[in-house]
C-alpha cells in the first residue's frame, strides 16, 4: 500500500558552531562528504523513501541551498558548451521539479522545536519526517524508509535511535523504555539532555523522526525547555500515552557531521564506498595512517 507519509522537514537553520569557523559564513549543511553536500545526501534520501513535500527550514546566510537545488543557468550553458556532458549531468540529475522543495524562514534561534513549529503550514496534513542533515546514515535502506516502514507497523511515532555511552547522554534525548534492547523499543518517557547519572538508558535519539502532526499542537505552547530552547524532545514527550510511540533501532552507520571528527569520518567511509575512490580513499589513509 502507498504509505501515507509523504512530507519531511529538514530543520536547517543553524549556525553549526561545532564545525566553525567553515560555517561562519557557508551554510554546515553545505559542507561536502565526498562530492556531495550535507543537504543533498538528506533529500536524497526522503525521495528514495517515496517523500513528495519537502520543506527546508532556513534561516539567513542559508542560500547556497536554495541554489543548490536551482538550475545553475551560467554553468549549465558552459559545460554544454565545452561538450561536458557527463559533468553536466551530475549537476541536473538530482533536480526536482518546481514547487516540491519549499522553504521557511526560522526567524530566531529558538531551538529545534521551533524551526519544526515553523514548518507547520506545509507540514501539518499527516504524519511526516523530520531530518537533520547533520545526521548522515550509512545504509543499503535509507533511514527515512525504515521509519515509514517502522510506522505502518507500530503506527504512531518512531524515532530513529542508538546506544551511547552513558558520559555523552546529556548531549541527546534519552528514551525510558523498558524493552530498551527491542527493535522497535516502546518508550514510556523522554528527557532532553539528562546528566549521565540522572538518564533512564542509553537509548537516545538521533534527529531522525517520524512524528504524528499532533505535535504541532503542543510546539504551539512555546514552552521552553533545556538551554532556553523550545525543544522537541519535550513537546514528543507530551503525546506519550495519547498515541503509539516506539524507538527504532535503525540499520546502518550513523555520522555525527556537525562535529568535525563526525564530518572527516563520514568522508572516509564513503569515500572508500565509491567504485570511482574507493581504492584511492584507501590508499591515501594507509599512507597517513603511518604517519
Amino acid at each position: 500500500m502507498p504509505s501515507s507519509v509523504k512530507t519531511a522537514v529538514f530543520p536547517v537553520a543553524g549556525f553549526g558552531t561545532r564545525v566553525l569557523p567553515a560555517t561562519k559564513a557557508f551554510p554546515k549543511e553545505m559542507l561536502p562528504v565526498v562530492d556531495k553536500p550535507l543537504i543533498h545526501y538528506a533529500v536524497e534520501q526522503a525521495v528514495e523513501a517515496g517523500i513528495e513535500k519537502l520543506v527546508l527550514v532556513t534561516g539567513r546566510n542559508k542560500q547556497a541551498m536554495e541554489d543548490y537545488f536551482d538550475i545553475a543557468y551560467e554553468l549549465d550553458r558552459t559545460l554544454e558548451e565545452r561538450g561536458k556532458e557527463d559533468i553536466r549531468k551530475s549537476v541536473r540529475e538530482f533536480l526536482l521539479e518546481p514547487g516540491r522543495i519549499m522553504y521557511v524562514r526560522q526567524m530566531e534561534p529558538l531551538g529545534l522545536g521551533h524551526a519544526v513549529w515553523c514548518a507547520r503550514h506545509l507540514a501539518a496534513d499527516g504524519p511526516f519526517l523530520v531530518m537533520s542533515p547533520d545526521d548522515l546514515i550509512m545504509s543499503d535502506v535509507p533511514s527515512a524508509k525504515q521509519l515509514i516502514d517502522a510506522h505502518a507497523e507500530t503506527g504512531g511515532n518512531v524515532v530513529a535511535v542508538m546506544n551511547v555511552p552513558r558520559e555523552h547522554t546529556n548531549r541527546y534525548g534519552v528514551l525510558d523504555t523498558d524493552n530498551a534492547d527491542d527493535k522497535l523499543p516502546v518508550v514510556k518517557g523522554m528527557v532532553e539532555k539528562p546528566d549521565p547519572a540522572d538518564a533512564p538508558s542509553t537509548l537516545s535519539i538521533i534527529a531522525h523522526y517520524l512524528l504524528m502532526p499532533e505535535v504541532f499542537d503542543e510546539l504551539a505552547r512555546h514552552e521552553r525547555g533545556a538551554g532556553n530552547e523550545i525543544q522537541l524532545t519535550d513537546a514528543m514527550a507530551r503525546l506519550i500515552g495519547k498515541q503509539p510511540f516506539h524507538g527504532l533501532r535503525f540499520e546502518g552507520t550513523r555520522f555525527d557531521c556537525g562535529t568535525k571528527e563526525g564530518w572527516l569520518e563520514a568522508n572516509i567511509a564513503f569515500g572508500l564506498k565509491r567504485a570511482d575512490l574507493g581504492e584511492k580513499v584507501a590508499g591515501i589513509v594507509k599512507k597517513y595512517a603511518k604517519a
